[in-house]
């Protein structure tokens, strides 16, 4: 899920080379574009806890931010993994940073449209309604169950993200006239070989 904040981007790679300065050298994964096939489908439950797993998802961070999302799933750098990675604040507190491995929603209430894009279709957007506030039950990177509960832009990263993981994109929650125009226009941007 792509950051909708209106910082402007000098602040967003300054934020980026700290992020760098502090920590190793991390992979920063391409994101698979819709129209791949392993964004459609549910990904395979985390099994393997291990050093492995917490280097993959510190890598999944260094490839949200380097994309100035706010969340990432596994299915978007192409592993069919339920593993998502979630920092509504762009990078700019380690302490937000949020690691779910095998997330569900446990819980949901209100609702709020907002606007919505996905870092798998780069250039988009549309309205979803989502819940206001969500309760999940997931586990972090060490295999430790943890719930935690979100509101607002939380909330909405995280029923994004649990969306990718079982393979619902969130142009599935537009109306079909928004769905068809967009797909429309990916179609259009393949044939320039520009998707």
């Amino acid at each position: 899920m792509p950051d909708k904040s209106t910082s402007s981007e000098p602040a967003s790679v300054a934020a980026a080379e700290t992020q760098q300065a502090t920590s190793p050298t991390r992979k920063i994964y391409p994101i698979v574009k819709y129209g791949d096939p392993i964004l459609e489908k549910p990904g395979a439950p985390v099994k393997k806890f291990d050093a492995e797993l917490e280097e993959l998802a510190e890598d999944m961070f260094a490839s949200m931010y380097a994309a100035q999302g706010v969340g990432l799933a596994a299915p978007q750098i192409g592993l069919s993994l339920r593993l998502a990675v979630v920092d509504v604040t762009g990078g700019k507190n380690p302490e937000a940073k949020i690691v779910l491995a095998n997330p569900e929603v446990i819980h949901a209430e209100g609702e709020v449209r907002e606007e919505e894009g996905c870092l798998s279709v780069p250039g988009f957007r549309g309205y979803v309604m989502r819940p206001q506030f969500v309760t999940i039950k997931a586990q972090n990177a060490k295999g430790e169950s943890f719930e935690i509960r979100g509101e607002n832009l939380l909330a909405r990263a995280f029923c994004h993200e649990i969306d990718h993981l079982n393979g619902i994109l969130f142009l599935q929650h537009l109306s079909m006239l928004k769905r068809d125009l967009i797909r429309r226009k990916i179609k259009k941007l393949r044939k320039q070989g520009e998707w």
